[in-house]
This record gives C-alpha cells, sequence and structure tokens, in this order.
C-alpha cells in the first residue's frame, strides 16, 4: 500500500516526545526541574491537525512535566507519559478508549521502545535521525530529525492525503 493511501486513513497522530518532537536532549536544571527545546513548525501543524478534525497524542514512557506543559499550549489532551506497561500496551488502551482500529493511527517513534506500537499503526513514521533499527521497519521516514522538522511533515502528508491541506492555506490566504 502507497504512503498516501495509508495517510488517507489516519484520524489519530499520535506522536512520542523525546527525539521525535524534540532533539532527545533533556537539560536536567538545579532545582531538579527540566527544559526540553520543541519546534514552533511542528507545532503549528499539530494545531492544524486538530483544527482539521484530526486527533493527536502524546505516548511517552518518561514522565514530564515539560511535556504537559506543551500539550497543554497546543490544546492535544491525549497525553500518556510515564507508561507503567509497555507502550505497546499503553497504545491498546488508546484505540479502545478512541474507538479506532490500527489502519487509522499514525504513530511517529525514533528508539527501539517504539517498535511494537510502529508493527501495529496503519502509518509508521520515523524522523531522520531515528536510530536504524527503526528507519528500517517504518513506513515513512521523514527528511527531518526530530525536534526539526519531522512532525509538520508528517502532519502536512496526512492532511494533503486526507484533503484538508488546501483548506487550511486557504484560510491564512483569505485573512483581510
Amino acid at each position: 500500500m502507497s504512503i498516501d493511501a495509508r495517510a488517507a486513513r489516519i484520524k489519530l497522530l499520535l506522536f512520542d516526545i523525546d527525539g521525535v518532537l524534540t532533539d532527545g536532549r533533556v537539560v536536567i536544571h538545579a532545582d531538579g526541574t527540566e527544559s526540553k527545546a520543541f519546534g514552533i513548525r511542528d507545532g503549528i501543524a499539530i494545531v492544524w491537525a486538530q483544527r482539521a478534525g484530526l486527533k493527536v497524542g502524546f505516548l511517552s514512557a518518561r514522565a514530564s512535566a515539560t511535556t504537559l506543559h506543551r500539550a497543554a499550549q497546543l490544546g492535544v489532551t491525549l497525553v500518556h507519559q510515564a507508561v507503567k506497561k509497555s507502550k505497546v500496551a499503553a497504545y491498546l488502551d488508546i484505540l479502545a478508549d478512541e474507538g479506532l482500529t490500527d489502519d487509522e493511527v499514525a504513530f511517529m517513534g525514533d528508539d527501539i521502545v517504539d517498535l511494537a506500537v510502529l508493527g501495529r499503526v496503519g502509518l509508521a513514521a520515523a524522523p531522520l535521525n531515528a536510530v536504524e533499527d527503526v528507519r528500517q521497519r517504518v513506513h515513512f521516514v521523514s527528511q527531518y530529525n526530530g525536534g526539526g522538522g519531522a512532525v509538520r511533515e508528517l502532519v502536512e502528508l496526512v492532511l494533503r492525503a486526507t484533503n484538508r491541506w488546501d483548506g487550511i492555506v486557504a484560510n491564512y490566504l483569505n485573512e483581510s
């Protein structure tokens, strides 16, 4: 099946955080808090996806207040982090809660902890700097690194395949 055919079936865009929405680096401050850098273009693409009627969620093995803050900024309410079970178990809970099938989900991950979920979804994706074991097993590898446009590229791909992209562009062209 082609990438466009896979993308046309997507109703949920699911993303790992560290290494996908960020470059994978976490800065730990002296007081124990942490910082991460999120790409603005990735963020606006997530907002567009939601405005276009797609569900967006985050699935991370790590707990992070920074992730919750970024999710709130973007209006993402489907956030599973610090998963007690495996990522695939959390993914199956998401499917059941959302009433979706594997074919209706795109997931972008970057490391081997993501392989079980990537092996199930309808559109498995990875940033350019994902580990080789992931890049070899996904349907789509972005031309951009995690935190540097990989999420934006996948969102655009899905929005174009579901005939939603032109409406987003038109909204900006028609602003007065």
